[in-house]
C-alpha cells in the first residue's frame, strides 16, 4: 500500500508541474511603470476588440491592433501593460503580456512571438492579445496599452 500511495503522490506531483507550465502566467506591472525608451518607436493603432465563448462556458476577450517599428533597431520582443478601467476610471485589472504577432488569419488566427518574426525598421505587423478573464468591474471601454519592455538587436 505504501508503494501504491507513493506512485499516486508522484503522479499527482508530475501532473501538477505539467499543468502549471501550460500557459505562461501574466505578470502584473505597477500602474505607474514607465514606458520603455524604445516605445515611442512602436506606435500602436487600429485597435479592435472581440469576444468569444470558450468550452468551459466563460468568455475570452481579444484585443487586436497594428504596430509599426519606426525606429532604427530590429525588435525581437515587446511586452505591454494593459489597464482595464472601471466607470469611476479606477483600474479594474492590470495585466502585463508579451505581444503575439498574427502570422495567418485563414483558416484561423495563428499567433507567433515577436522573436519568431522580428520587426525590422519600417515594418508593421498586426498583433493579438488574449485575456481569458476580464474583471466584471471593467467599463467595457478600450483598455490603456503601454509598451513597458522592448527587446532589440
Amino acid at each position: 500500500m505504501a508503494i501504491a500511495a507513493g506512485v499516486v503522490i508522484a503522479g499527482s506531483a508530475i501532473a501538477f508541474v505539467a499543468l502549471g507550465r501550460g500557459k505562461p502566467q501574466a505578470t502584473v506591472t505597477p500602474i505607474s511603470a514607465a514606458a520603455d525608451a524604445y516605445s515611442a518607436s512602436l506606435p500602436i493603432s487600429g485597435l479592435a476588440m472581440s469576444e468569444s465563448s470558450n468550452l468551459a462556458g466563460g468568455k475570452v476577450t481579444y484585443l487586436d491592433g497594428h504596430l509599426v517599428n519606426s525606429g532604427t533597431r530590429t525588435v525581437t520582443g515587446i511586452t505591454v501593460q494593459v489597464l482595464f478601467r472601471t466607470f469611476a476610471h479606477e483600474v479594474a485589472q492590470n495585466e502585463t503580456e508579451p505581444i503575439k504577432l498574427i502570422r495567418t488569419r485563414e483558416p484561423y488566427v495563428d499567433l507567433e512571438p515577436v522573436s519568431s518574426a522580428p520587426l525590422v525598421p519600417g515594418e508593421g505587423r498586426d498583433f493579438r492579445l488574449i485575456f481569458d478573464a476580464v474583471s466584471p468591474d471593467w467599463d467595457g471601454a478600450y483598455p490603456e496599452i503601454r509598451v513597458v519592455h522592448v527587446d532589440t538587436k
